[in-house]
Formats: structure tokens, sequence, C-alpha cells
């Protein structure tokens, strides 16, 4: 294997290529094939971006039709037939089934520039700065976003401070029994607490790069009252949480709650494309005309395959129902998983919620073995959390039963090599 010109030519701030130090070639489904054609199955699926699964047929043909009729690529802003019927779609099989009437900003191709969108709009509205966000959040290294964001690995590559928000305790933080929010709310409302009232609260329901942190639902109901009571936005980072990987297409939905905005790229597109978009009730869209832009917010292809994925997918709750029950069958194992290590003197446990699911096995380096020794049996699978002690499974939603059994399986395998 030659990695002469990546060795050469690449930036160190690479990552997942040292972890998975091989050249991959094709891909398809749930499953990737390296130069020399060895096969991998896929739990990776580009941390969340491919829940679709990898060069997806039903969306690879949507996209090659545009493109063979010369459709729109570039757009900036442009009206343009790909945009409307993404919107349309979008509103038709996901806001209004679900009782939401949300604007939409496209903001540019990924997912911070979302967030940032978000924030800015957020202080322009209220007139005030702060955005209070919680511990381990994650919500991209621009740095607007960067200062939302909990992990010290991103915020010390900043070289300036990260300002303009402050940290929350996220549920569990605290511990069995804390309900970390009676701290929020008692801050929010002492005028000596030194929390500075926020513009908007900013928060991932089931945190992705923090360790697949679910908080419990009725956490996220009393966020929402708490923000709601004190005039306080409430933004939802749906980005890697969002598009059905929790078991409904949008995390907020098995609280029962309606945030005043929500972020979502990632599985957007639904093969893949960069995408990303800021959803926002309509009264709060209080920008002036071009006050925030961006020279990829146009991206047509991206838009034709998610308006695919919505009439492919979501046209009923059959797919929902799915990954419900396959996030089920990851549930189990990773807790049989878990019980398997905690005998074997290694204190672990499962934790998230539908698809987005993790195993904390307590330590980074065990975490890595683990992962290495999967991925040498034919499994690519990453690690998360503030120290990566998390074995984090995003394998795509489409996956076939045989596939996640085959997947299970070899990290089983990689676990029993390590404590038998």
């Amino acid at each position: 294997m030659d990695t002469q010109y990546f060795e050469q030519m690449e930036s160190e701030v690479r990552t997942y290529s040292r972890s998975f130090p091989i050249i991959f070639d094709r891909a398809r489904g749930a499953h990737l094939w390296s130069t020399d054609g060895t096969q991998y199955i896929d739990f990776l699926a580009g941390a969340g971006t491919l829940n679709y699964g990898h060069n997806n047929p039903v969306l690879k043909k949507a996209l090659m039709d545009y493109i063979e009729r010369d459709g729109i690529v570039h757009g900036l802003d442009f009206w343009t037939q790909g945009k409307q019927d993404f919107y349309q779609t979008l509103e038709e099989l996901i806001l209004k089934p679900r009782g939401l009437d949300y604007k939409i900003q496209l903001p540019g191709p990924t997912g911070t520039n979302a967030v940032e969108a978000a924030i800015r709009l957020a202080r322009r509205i209220t007139g005030r700065s702060n955005i209070l966000t919680f511990t381990n959040g994650f919500h991209g290294v621009t740095m607007g976003a960067l200062a939302t964001t909990g992990n010290a690995k991103f915020r010390d590559a900043l070289g300036v401070p990260a300002i303009g928000a402050q940290f929350m305790p996220y549920d569990g933080y605290m511990g069995e029994g804390v309900d970390t929010l009676d701290y929020v709310e008692k801050a929010l409302d002492d005028k000596s607490s030194g929390l500075d009232r926020p513009a908007a609260a900013i928060v991932e329901l089931v945190q992705g790069e923090g360790g697949i942190n679910a908080a419990s639902i009725e956490w996220i109901k009393r966020l929402a009252d708490i923000c709601k009571q004190r005039d306080i936005l409430l933004i939802v980072d749906d980005i890697q949480a969002g598009c059905g990987r929790t078991g409904k297409f949008f995390s907020f939905e098995h609280a029962g709650i309606k945030p005043d905005m929500v972020t979502n790229s990632k599985s957007l597109s639904g093969y893949g494309l960069p995408f990303a978009m800021l959803m926002m009730h309509r009264d709060l869209d209080k920008w002036m005309p071009g006050q925030y832009n961006g020279t990829f917010r146009g991206h047509t292809l991206a838009m034709v395959t998610a308006t695919e994925t919505l009439r492919h997918y979501w046209k009923d709750d059959t797919f929902e129902k799915e990954v419900q029950r396959k996030g089920e069958v990851i549930r189990e194992r990773f807790e049989m998983l878990a019980k398997l290590l905690s005998d074997a003197g290694h204190p672990a446990h499962e934790r998230g919620r539908g698809m987005m699911r993790g195993i904390d096995v307590g330590t980074g380096e065990l975490a890595d073995e683990i992962t290495h020794g999967a991925f040498q049996r034919g499994l690519v699978i990453e690690t998360s959390g503030q120290a990566g002690e998390v074995v984090k499974c995003l394998c795509p939603l489409t996956i076939t039963d045989d596939e996640l059994e085959q997947g299970l399986t070899i990290l089983e395998r990689s676990i029993r090599s390590l404590i038998e």
C-alpha cells in the first residue's frame, strides 16, 4: 500500500486515516472496500452523514438523472426547481405532519455554518450576546460555534479566547439522582450567579462527540419550559442526532417539544453531499437581505438527493419503525457486551437512543483496543467522549439485519479477545 502522497501532502491535522490506515476505494450500502479488495462493515457512516448508506441506488438515480438533464448545480440563493422541490417535500412530508411551521435558512454547506447562523440570529433578535451551552457539547469548530463546544482539544486550537458562551451541566453530568436543571434554573434567576442572561440555549439531545449522552425526556421538557418562561430561545442542534438517527426524524420529537430553532446537516442530503439548514419559527426571521450569506448555500445536488430521501423513506412511518426496531437490537447487544466487560473487571454501560448507541468502557485506551481489534476483523467503528472512552455505533439506518449481526459479532469478538 503506497501512502507516499498522503504522508507528503496531507496536513497533520488528519484524524480518521490514523485510526484506519488503509486506502479505501469503493463503498455501497453498509460496506467499504479498500484498494486491495478487503471488505469492511461500516459502523461509522461518515460520522453520521450516511444514514441511508453509501451510494444508495435510489438517491444515486435521482442525482444522475438531474445531472444528465443539466440541472442547476451551483445556484447561490437563486430560486431553482431543485430547491422548490426540496422545500415543498420537506413541508408536506416532515413539517406539516409534525405540526411544525418553520422558515428555512440555507447558511452554507456544513453543520457549523448552521450553528453560526443560529447563534448570530438569536443575538440579533434578543439584543443579548450570551449563549447557554452544555458540558460535553459539540457544535462545530468555527469561532462562534467553537465557543459553545466543550472539548478542550478543539478549543485549545483556536488561538484566542473562545468567548460568547457559558457552560452548564448536561443531564447526568453530576451523576445519578441529580437534576442538573436545578442548578441551571438557580443560576438564571440569581442576579449574583455570574451567569449573563442568555440570548439562547443550544443543546444536543443526544450528544455525539461528547460520548452518546442521551438527555432524558423529562430533562428535555423541563429545559424547554425553563427557556420559554425566561424568554430564552431554544436551539436544538440536530446535526448528528437528526434525520432519523434516534428513531424519529427529529431528536426532539421524543419529548414532544417545538424548539425555536433547529440546526440540521450531516445526513440531510441523504447521499453524503454537503448540506445544512437552519429552521426557525416564522416570527424569528429577523434577517435583513444579504446579512448572512455563503457561496455554497445553493448546493442543489444535495437538495435533489435530500428530496428523494424524504420521498422514499419518510412518506409514512414504516422506515421510522424499522430504525426503532434495529435500535433495540443494538441496545440489547450493547447491554450484553457491557455486562461482559463489567464481569471481566472493566466497568462498562450502554447508552444512547434509537440507532445512536455507545458503550462506555471506562478508558480511552480500552476503547481504542476494542475498535482497533474490530478494524483488524473487518469493522469500521470509532470512539467518542471526553477521553475517547465510548465505543460509538453510527451504522447506516438502512443496514440489513444480517449486516448488523455481522458487525455486532465482530465487535463482540474483539471485546472477547481482550478479556478472555
